[in-house]
């Protein structure tokens, strides 16, 4: 992960989109992270990886009795 400082990346936004295609960027401010930046298909993975995720916990929770699918469902949708 690349760090810009946030004057860096204000100057120097095209190089920052620039690495933002090969790895994340952490954008910080007078020296303490405040943002990080990705690409839109670093994004999209850890959205698909997220609904992942919250699918087997709602599986989970059906097998164990704790949520009907219509439950589970209508609370994933909630959250997107």
């Amino acid at each position: 992960m690349s760090t810009f400082a946030a004057r860096e990346a204000k100057n120097e936004f095209g190089r920052l989109l620039d690495t933002v295609q090969r790895e994340t960027v952490m954008i910080e401010k007078k020296g303490r992270p405040v943002a990080v930046i990705m690409s839109v298909d670093e994004f999209k993975r850890l959205e698909e990886a997220e609904d992942a995720l919250w699918e087997v916990l709602a599986k989970a929770s059906e097998s164990e009795g704790l949520a009907s699918p219509e439950e589970s469902e209508k609370f994933l949708a909630s959250l997107r």
